[in-house]
């Protein structure tokens, strides 16, 4: 065995953000910039007690440019640091979700996901590397805050010189010390799926004429979702689309959304629609729901979801723990929640807060404003999870997804919602917009917004309930008069710049069949003057609307 210890030199700028540490993909490809990252993890988690000899890791990834190269540039780093095992995906192919069920099932150490999530992929678009720890969820902030120093600081890091490892079959072998498993990337998440679900009544379902079309976006979930689908589940064959996983995502950014999926969007409001249209993301841990003519925003699914959990999921049939939602996700779950007597916790964004919760048993199911929702069955969000629910719900209810979402709203009242993104923004004149607000924070009380006044308004911190950790600064929260909240904060998933997040919320009881963008256009139009983005930023509108 040629191992080798190549001297190198520190990046500084090798700070994971929320979802881990992401880039453009020419960033990574610099000279010892994805090997300097890749061990510092290893030297990390050596440093907490973690004996490498013992340790076993999987890994696998979205499909996006460079992930090759990345894979075997993490399992030479591994083999010449020690690692016991090795647990690879075929042709690397593995959505985060399924990468989460994969260190559970098998009680891993961890995992390395080679994902920029829904950011677009190519030579000249982003890459990422998540680390996640051994309850299948990402690394707490204590540990990616000590990888990032010890990436201001190596100066060399461990290799194996030698022929790449073949991840084209299923197979097993040794190197050095070090075994080596290439796994199917899906077949342990479908087969997890099984066990939430009645697929017995999905099955019917779809005997029975349901229609669904699903769209992979040219990402990780196509090879998953049209086995799912179309063989396990019996849907007709064409029913999931651009199911072929391209290093560019075929040239289109795979976010789920209405902008950047507008060909679901328009599909679901033409004529020709299915009953249920839904979408993933990149690594598949995002998903979007649309019925026919009726487009369903992430935080009213979470919402339908927890209300019909136990009725329709036979998961939940005998416990429902608690819910939980990220900070800026609409507060229309906590009405649910308050009406089944249930704990509602809101949590700053990143899954690895919620995953705390899981682990503890306060939490069953839970979500994001960013089209991400999920259970404790992992420790990440999972796109196809999400979409289940659904397809089980109507399957169960005989409902369409206009008719669940308006008995839901009879019932619960609406919070009209909306999130506006402002991306590629000057990243110092941003912080310094956060940091004037947070100045004068206590002056903004009581002041005119959108017609009404500020009755309170403060710096989100959060106060883990679990293991006491305290984190600070995760967003500006308003709150007005009659029930309205407006939202912003700085995005951590981003490659390049900043991206200023705002959302908009206002709830009515009665009035819940209105259009979205005529109830919050008022709050909109007043964060523009409140945050003077024109004048800082010399931006018109935000960039993108969901």
């Amino acid at each position: 065995m040629d191992f080798q210890t190549i001297n190198t030199t520190p990046y500084l700028d090798q700070k994971p953000g929320t979802a881990g540490l992401r880039k453009k993909t020419k960033v990574y490809m610099q000279d010892n910039y994805t090997a300097n990252f890749v061990q510092s993890i290893f030297d990390v988690v050596k440093e907490r007690g973690l004996v490498l000899e013992n340790s076993s890791f999987v890994i696998g990834g979205d499909g996006r440019f460079y992930y090759k190269q990345a894979l075997q540039i993490i399992a030479k780093i591994a083999i010449a640091n020690g690692v016991k095992r090795l647990v690879i995906a075929k042709d690397g192919f593995c959505s985060s979700p399924a990468i989460s069920t994969i260190i559970r099932k098998y009680g891993l150490q961890g995992g390395f996901i080679l994902t920029a999530s829904h950011n677009p992929g190519g030579e000249n678009s982003d890459f990422g590397i998540k680390y996640e720890v051994e309850n299948g969820g990402g690394a707490p902030s204590e540990i990616t805050d000590a990888i990032y120093e010890n990436t201001k600081i190596i100066s060399e890091y461990k290799t194996l010189n030698c022929d790449d490892i073949d991840i084209s079959y299923i197979h097993k072998e040794t190197i050095s010390n070090t075994e080596i498993e290439i796994i199917d990337g899906f077949i342990d998440h479908v087969e997890l799926l099984e066990r939430l679900f009645d697929f017995d009544a999905i099955r019917n379902f779809f005997k029975s004429g349901f229609k669904f079309r699903f769209d992979a976006m040219n990402a990780v979930t196509g090879p998953e979702a049209k086995y799912l689908f179309e063989e396990v589940l019996g849907a007709p064959k064409g029913t999931v689309i651009r199911d072929v996983p391209m290093e560019d995502f075929g040239g289109i950014h795979p976010d789920p959304n209405l902008t950047y999926n507008k060909e679901l969007a328009d599909f679901m409001y033409s004529q020709d629609a299915t009953d249920l249209g839904a979408a993933c993301d990149g690594d598949g841990d995002r998903n979007m729901i649309v019925g026919r003519n009726f487009f369903v925003s992430p935080g009213d699914s979470l919402a339908l979801i927890v209300e019909r959990a136990k009725e329709c999921i036979p998961s939940f049939k005998n416990e429902l723990y608690g819910v939980a939602r990220s900070m800026p996700t609409s507060t229309q779950v906590d009405k649910v929640a308050s009406a089944l007597g249930i704990d509602c916790y809101e949590v700053p964004t990143g899954w690895k807060f919620f995953a705390n919760l899981m682990d503890a048993k306060k939490c069953s199911i839970c979500g994001e404003e960013s089209f991400g929702t999920s259970s404790d069955h992992i420790r990440e969000k999972d796109g196809l999870w999400a979409i289940l629910c659904w397809i089980n719900i109507m399957a169960k209810t005989g409902l369409s997804v206009k008719e669940l979402m308006t008995k839901h709203w009879e019932r619960f009242g609406r919070c009209y919602y909306q999130r506006q993104d402002f991306e590629n923004l000057d990243l110092d004149a941003a912080n310094k917009m956060f940091a004037d607000i947070r100045e004068n924070l206590q002056s903004f009380k009581g002041i005119s917004f959108a017609g009404s006044k500020i009755t309170n308004i403060d710096d989100f911190c959060y106060n883990d309930p679990v293991d006491g950790s305290v984190t600070p600064k995760q967003g500006i929260r308003i709150y007005l008069e009659g029930g309205s909240r407006v939202v912003f904060r700085l995005s951590g998933t981003g490659s390049s710049g900043a991206t200023l997040r705002v959302y908009l919320e206002k709830y009515e009881k009665e009035d819940i069949l209105s259009d979205p963008n005529q109830k919050l256009k008022a709050l909109g139009d007043a964060v523009m003057g409140f945050l003077n983005i024109k004048e800082r930023f010399n931006v018109t509108g935000p960039t993108v609307t969901t």
